[in-house]
């Protein structure tokens, strides 16, 4: 029956393979009829033929029966060499393409054990039949040599290919590690712009509602009062504005480029955050102790962010109009404490353990390996304190 289709590919039928077999046949018959004009004998050339034609056929069934191909062709190749044929190359031709076959897809130890056993086998009977008056070297040695190359060409294409197969490996594993890495990188820059958008817009929000609603309240009582407060309540909005223009912008930019782009605010603008709260009608007192020092970039702007979301949080829940701000710098410290005066009476936390605001501060904090400790005081009120380090002062280093 004519296989067809996955049939015969399973069975190990693949273009040119008839044609490949044939060409092989008139070597092996050709290495035959060499091997009889050597010797100058008269011997029937047709077993010779026979035994090659046996041999090369049964190297169809190789894809699923190497180990029968083998004894069959390493059979044929001593049957004529029990006839009295001169074990050339050409007639041991099928059973190295079987050697070579097997040694390409088995294991190394299999390989070595058949290509020692017919090696072997050949020896053996190109000394008990093998033509006499000829070197030892020309009809045993030879053909046992000839016996174990193919093997061995076999197990290193095998293993070429298991090291080109490594590779392809590894270079799909290094790629897929790049994108799970980019997607990280990804992930963690929309958590700091998320961050950024949380605490610079609500901020500016939160200011701009509790404006809104003094302003309310004074257009039916003082309504002569309004008018500064209004204009604390545009620049709020605008300041908003600015900061989503600023963080949406970085959303946008496909590559980076030179555009300038609104600075990252640090503790140098404290001020205008206490005089935007004092708008809304917070009064925030801020207290220094030690000597103020230039910070890096990273934990100015936690620092100022954790401020920020600490005071705006004050303004959302307190029920006092007053603030406590204390900025403690040590050699290698630097501490911020948010305190509001509950009047005797603990207050509720002005964010949830499970909030955004306290998670968002948290998060700035250890992300500089520093702590953050937020809740309800033993005499009223509420409490945020974050305490982070800080290099030692250039002096120090330079002493050091």
């Amino acid at each position: 029956m004519k296989l067809t289709g996955r049939s015969a590919a399973a069975r190990g039928y693949r273009p040119g393979t008839t044609a490949q077999v044939l060409a092989l046949l008139c070597f092996t018959v050709g290495g035959s009829l060499l091997s009889d004009g050597l010797l100058d004998s008269r011997t029937t050339i047709w077993p010779g033929v026979v035994l090659s034609a046996v041999a090369c056929l049964a190297l169809f069934r190789q894809a699923d029966q190497p180990r029968l191909v083998v004894l069959i062709t390493t059979a044929c190749t001593m049957a004529e060499g029990v006839l009295g044929y001169l074990l050339t190359p050409l007639v041991m031709a099928p059973m190295m393409a079987a050697l070579y076959l097997m040694g390409a897809r088995a294991d190394r130890f299999i390989i070595r054990n058949w290509s020692l056993g017919t090696a072997l086998a050949v020896g053996i009977t190109t000394l008990m039949f093998g033509p006499g008056g000829r070197s030892a070297i020309l009809t045993t040695v030879n053909p046992m040599a000839w016996a174990l190359l193919p093997a061995a060409v076999g197990s290193y294409v095998r293993v070429r290919r298991a090291y080109i197969a490594e590779v392809h490996a590894r270079a799909e594993h290094a790629e897929q590690t790049r994108e799970e890495e980019a997607r990280h990188r990804v992930a963690q820059e929309r958590m700091r712009i998320a961050r950024e958008l949380h605490d610079a817009v609500a901020h500016h929000l939160a200011l701009a509602n509790a404006q809104a609603s003094t302003a309310a309240h004074l257009t039916r009582t003082r309504p002569e009062t309004v008018g500064p407060l209004l204009d604390n309540l545009a620049e709020t909005t605008a300041s908003a504005l600015r900061e989503l223009k600023a963080a949406v912008g970085l959303l946008r930019q496909d590559t980076d480029t030179d555009t300038a782009l609104v600075p990252a605010p640090g503790l140098e603008r404290l001020d205008e955050l206490t005089d935007g709260l004092k708008a809304s009608g917070l009064d925030v007192d801020v207290t220094v102790d030690g000597t103020p020092r230039r910070l890096s970039a990273g934990t100015d702007l936690t620092a100022f962010r954790i401020l920020q979301e600490a005071l705006t949080n004050v303004a959302k829940h307190a029920p006092t109009a007053t603030a406590h701000v204390r900025i403690a710098y040590a050699p290698n410290r630097l501490t911020l404490t948010v305190i509001n005066n509950g009047n005797g009476t603990v207050t509720a936390a002005p964010v949830s353990a499970t909030g955004f605001g306290l998670i968002g501060m948290r998060e700035r904090a250890h992300s500089l390996d520093g702590t953050l400790k937020a809740g309800p005081r033993s005499d009223g009120g509420f409490e945020v304190i974050c305490d982070m380090p800080l290099p030692p002062p250039a002096d120090e280093k330079t002493h050091s």
